[in-house]
């Protein structure tokens, strides 16, 4: 009945792609250099995607600093994986990891230098060397504590200079599906100026990130809510991996603000209130340099066992006082402000207060190391889902399996944005045929802005909000056991129960912030629920997925992907094999063992 007051306008691209953080620049960035037409579609200006906090570093075995091999990398992301991740995918990221990282040098990345004019790499959690046996590696290629600054504003850079065309500040409402054909585009929001756009496209990837924000305690931006993910649930394609979830080891205590582990790589240490260096006794070899569910969990243990600090005794000090102050200015420059800004602290002269807080999603859309979307119905085989692709954190392909490793996430999007640019390149080259999808097909996506728009119930958005993330921090957070999963499950039930009885005041269409971010909260309750769905069901402790009552790991009976649908506010869930076999002869396959730092 509203529909005749929209100015909808079409456009025609080769591709689409949705996002642009590292992952959306690096493939638009591939996609304009294959000469293809291509729109990238995003809701924040590109510069602010979350990528610009990413702050550690990029891994790729190097060797600038001391002996490496892209196959001791391999090994430490399946290892920290638990064994969940997808051994072929590992070995093509670790492997293209190298030539990855050198591009981006040459794209004018302006990495920190060794004195011999080489990019400086420091060591970061569970990266090791000779297969686990040897010392830490110094992996972790950085510019200073800003890495994820510095390759942003490059791809960015590079990617005007080569004539993309952006989109920016348009939300995107649905994904436009068809039964046979697969993807045919997407329906986006312009906020600027009110309008509806129809993109049609031959290929859309979504490079949308994470979904944090479904946590009362995040280190994501409050943009950070996964849209993409939830625009795949509504079309009908299943998310994987749900109830694996990273919790950082040290965000800012009462603010989330991210410390990187790079200043555990720089000597940073943790202690407790009797100031004991406590991960010794968890990790007695890798100690602070434990993987980031092992610390995370270390930490939660001594704050549940009275010897955390501060009045309520509920967090932790991390410790780099003890640093030469010119190391921290040269390499730590930016966690000093931040620290100075967030905690109030010199961080040459006390400690920083820091606590767990949820910093990753390892779930997402089921992907091959192409970018290419999956869906697996009876348990053993793949189907693609044709012209859909995703990548980045929104993508599960899955090479971070049940934990991923600090620094293999910049890699993770620079690595799979520029594959599944090379993918589409070779596949419009060979078939370049268009798909314009049918007239009427953006009804779907109408009518749910139109029913949202014009909602007419009493509970506030901003209530909705807090009580989701109340419920994830209390019930699916670091430690979990079944009773809290039920709970949670229940009460994530009513949440979402409740947003069809959602007020919105404002009907407006230029810049409506009160209707955006009432979308972004439907799209993180959706993903809530089956994050929550998928914990209680998996019955074992893996990685990040921690519970008390099944504290082993259990691969007899849970070395498989988890798989989640969403029909009609019914989460019906499946399986996906792991594949534990490598991609080529180079190296073999880890087989399971006792993972242990």
């Amino acid at each position: 009945m509203y529909r005749k007051s929209y100015n909808i306008i079409e456009h025609n691209y080769d591709v689409v792609v949705v996002g642009a953080g590292g992952a959306g620049l690096r493939a638009t960035l591939g996609l304009v250099e294959n000469d293809l037409s291509v729109a990238c579609l995003t809701k924040v200006y590109p510069t602010r995607s979350h990528t610009v906090a990413a702050q550690g570093g990029i891994s790729a075995a190097l060797g600038n600093m001391s002996e490496d091999s892209w196959k001791w990398h391999m090994y430490d992301t399946v290892k920290g994986s638990d064994w969940l991740g997808d051994q072929d995918a590992i070995e093509y990221m670790c492997r293209e990891a190298i030539p990855a990282v050198v591009e981006l040098e040459h794209y004018g990345v302006p990495f920190s230098r060794t004195t011999e004019g080489k990019i400086y790499q420091r060591p970061f959690g569970g990266m090791t060397t000779e297969f686990g046996d040897g010392p830490p590696a110094n992996r972790t290629c950085s510019a200073a504590d800003r890495t994820g600054h510095a390759i942003l504003h490059t791809l960015y850079q590079q990617s005007l200079k080569n004539k993309a065309e952006f989109f920016i500040e348009y939300f995107a409402l649905d994904l436009i599906m068809d039964e046979k054909d697969g993807c045919q585009g997407v329906v986006a929001w312009s906020l600027e100026d009110g309008n509806l756009h129809k993109f049609n496209a031959k290929k859309v990837i979504l490079a949308t990130g994470g979904y944090g924000r479904v946590y009362f305690s995040a280190t994501s931006a409050h943009t950070c809510t996964g849209d993409g993910n939830a625009m795949a649930l509504r079309a009908g394609v299943p998310l994987q991996d749900m109830e694996f979830v990273q919790f950082h080891p040290t965000g800012i205590y009462g603010a989330g603000c991210l410390i990187t582990e790079g200043t555990r790589g720089e000597g940073g240490y943790l202690t407790n209130s009797e100031g004991e260096r406590f991960m010794e006794r968890y990790a007695p070899n890798a100690k602070d340099l434990a993987s980031r569910d092992v610390v995370a969990r270390s930490m939660t243990v001594e704050i549940n066992d009275g010897r955390g600090v501060g009045k309520e005794r509920d967090h932790i000090f991390l410790h780099l006082n003890h640093l030469d102050p010119n190391v921290i200015s040269k390499r730590l420059p930016g966690i000093a402000e931040t620290a100075k800004i967030f905690a109030g602290v010199d961080v040459n002269k006390e400690p920083i207060p820091v606590i767990p807080t949820c910093h990753y999603n390892m779930g997402g859309i089921p992907a091959k190391f192409t970018g290419e979307v999956v869906t697996n119905t009876d348990g053993i085989n793949d189907t693609v889902v044709p012209n859909l692709y995703a990548i980045g954190e929104a993508a599960c392909v899955s090479v971070h399996g049940a934990n991923r490793l600090g620094s293999n996430s910049l890699l993770d999007l620079v690595v799979f944005g520029r594959s599944v640019a090379h993918h589409i390149g070779k596949e419009m080259k060979k078939s370049g045929k268009s798909i314009l999808s049918k007239k009427g097909s953006e009804e779907k996506a109408l009518d749910r802005f139109d029913s949202l728009r014009y909602s007419k119930g009493d509970v506030m958005p901003a209530k909705l909000r807090l009580d989701m993330q109340k419920t994830m921090q209390n019930h699916c957070a670091v430690f979990r056991t079944g009773e809290g999963l039920e709970k949670g499950s229940k009460k994530m039930d009513e949440i979402y129960e409740n947003f069809s009885n959602v007020k919105i005041t404002d009907k407006s269409l230029i810049w409506n912030t009160d209707l955006l971010e009432t979308m972004e909260l439907e799209n993180l309750i959706q993903q809530a629920v089956v994050t929550v769905k998928s914990a209680e069901n998996r019955k074992e402790s893996r990685g990040a997925h921690a519970r008390d009552d099944f504290r082993d790991r259990n691969d007899e009976d849970w070395l498989f992907h988890t798989l989640a649908w969403l029909k009609n506010k019914n989460i019906k869930l499946g399986a996906r094999p792991v594949t534990l076999r490598a991609m080529s002869n180079e190296v073999q396959s880890f087989p399971p063992k006792a993972r242990v730092y």
